[in-house]
C-alpha cells in the first residue's frame, strides 16, 4: 500500500468517524467532512450526497448548517461486490439526477489506484427518507473499465441533458483522461461504442502519446496524467466543463486545482479563455489552494433560487489538511466562471 493510499483512507475514515460522532447535530458547511459532493434541492431541503460507506448523505434548510442521514446503501451492492475486487463498500463520487419522475443517484466502485473500476445507479421516486416511498432501487452496473483493456477509468460520472433531450454522461480519472458517451433514455445505460468514447479533456499535449508516467511514490498503473472530476453546466448558451487536476486526498500536500474550459457543442471540443483545447492540455484555472487551504477540488456546480453555485471540498490548512465541504458562489463575466469575492 502506498503512501498516498494510507492518506487518502484515512481521510475516508475521519469523514466516517466525523460522521458517526455527530449523527444527531447539525454542523456548518465549513466543519463537516466530505470528498467529492454533490448536492440538488427537493421540496425545500438540500441535499448532498458524498464518497464514504453506502454514500454520504447530507441535508440542510438553508446550505448553511448540515446534518447527516443513513447512508444510501446499508450494504456494498452484491454486483460490485463481485465484479471489484477488493471492494467494501466505500462508495466514491456519486452524482444526482432528477428525470423521469425520479432521482437518479450514479456511484463508482474501484480498486485504488487502478483502473478495476464501475459506475453503477440507483433510483428513488423521493429523497425524503422520512417518507413512506423513499426507496432506493439499485439498477446495477452501467459502465466499467478492464486493465490491459481500457485506457480510461470508470469512476467520477456526471450527468448532462443537453437542449435536444438527449443525457450524456461524463466520466474518467487519470489514464487517458475525461470521456463523453450517450446515455439510454432510461438513464440505466450507455447508448454507444465505448471503444469509440471521444476524450475531451486531458493533461497530454498530444492526444495520441503515451499517458505520462506517475510521479514517485503514486500508484504506477494511473499514470500521471492528473485530471479527473468532471462536471458538466449549461449556462448562456455554452455547455462548460468543469475538471480537477493534479493530486488529491493527501492532505496538507493536497495540490488539488480546478481547472475549466466550454462549447457550443455538448461533444465538444471544450476550449479554454486562450482557445486551447482541454483535450490537449488546455483549461483555465477556476480556483487553486491558497493559505487557507492546501488544495481545492472535485466540485459540482447547481443553481438554487437564480445563483449559481460552486460546491466542492478543499483541504483545511487550519485543521491539519483535513477536507471540508466547501459551497462558493459563481459569477460570471464575459462568458466565464469567477468565484464570488
Amino acid at each position: 500500500m502506498t503512501i498516498y493510499k494510507r492518506i487518502c483512507n484515512l481521510f475516508f475514515l475521519l469523514i466516517l468517524v466525523s460522521a458517526s460522532l455527530n449523527s444527531a447535530a447539525q454542523q456548518p458547511a465549513g466543519q463537516i467532512s466530505v470528498h467529492d459532493p454533490v448536492m440538488i434541492k427537493a421540496a425545500g431541503t438540500y441535499y448532498l450526497f458524498s464518497t464514504g460507506m453506502g454514500i454520504s448523505v447530507w441535508t440542510s434548510p438553508d446550505l448553511k448548517n448540515w446534518k447527516p442521514g443513513k447512508p444510501v446503501f446499508s450494504s456494498g451492492p452484491v454486483w460490485a461486490e463481485k465484479a471489484i475486487p477488493g471492494f467494501k463498500g466505500h462508495i466514491w463520487a456519486p452524482d444526482i439526477v432528477y428525470k423521469n419522475n425520479k432521482y437518479y443517484l450514479y456511484y463508482s466502485v474501484s480498486t485504488f489506484g487502478k483502473n478495476t473500476s464501475a459506475i453503477g445507479v440507483a433510483t428513488s421516486p423521493t429523497l425524503d427518507q422520512a417518507s413512506s416511498a423513499y426507496l432506493w432501487t439499485d439498477h446495477g452496473e452501467v459502465i466499467r473499465s478492464i486493465p490491459g483493456e481500457t485506457n480510461w477509468n470508470a469512476i467520477d460520472p456526471n450527468i448532462i441533458t443537453d437542449g435536444k433531450g438527449q443525457s450524456w454522461m461524463a466520466f474518467g480519472s487519470f489514464w487517458d483522461g475525461l470521456k463523453l458517451i450517450r446515455m439510454s433514455a432510461d438513464l440505466l445505460h450507455t447508448d454507444g461504442d465505448i471503444s469509440q468514447m471521444p476524450t475531451i479533456a486531458s493533461r497530454k499535449q498530444d492526444p495520441g502519446s503515451a499517458n505520462p508516467p506517475a510521479l514517485e511514490g503514486l500508484p504506477q498503473d494511473a499514470g500521471g496524467n492528473s485530471i479527473e472530476a468532471p462536471f458538466l453546466y449549461k449556462k448562456n448558451g455554452f455547455y462548460y466543463l468543469f475538471a480537477s487536476v493534479d493530486y488529491c486526498c493527501q492532505g496538507v500536500k493536497s495540490t488539488y486545482k480546478m481547472i475549466v474550459g466550454r462549447s457550443k457543442n455538448v461533444e465538444g471540443p471544450y476550449l479554454d479563455k486562450q482557445g486551447k483545447a482541454m483535450n490537449r492540455g488546455g483549461g483555465s484555472l477556476l480556483l487553486e489552494g491558497d493559505q487557507n487551504w492546501y488544495g481545492t477540488g472535485h466540485n459540482a456546480v447547481a443553481n438554487f433560487e437564480g445563483t449559481d453555485y460552486l460546491i466542492f471540498h478543499g483541504y483545511d490548512a487550519h485543521d491539519q489538511g483535513k477536507p471540508k465541504l466547501r459551497i462558493e458562489k459563481l459569477d460570471w463575466a464575459d462568458g466565464w466562471p469567477a468565484v464570488r469575492k
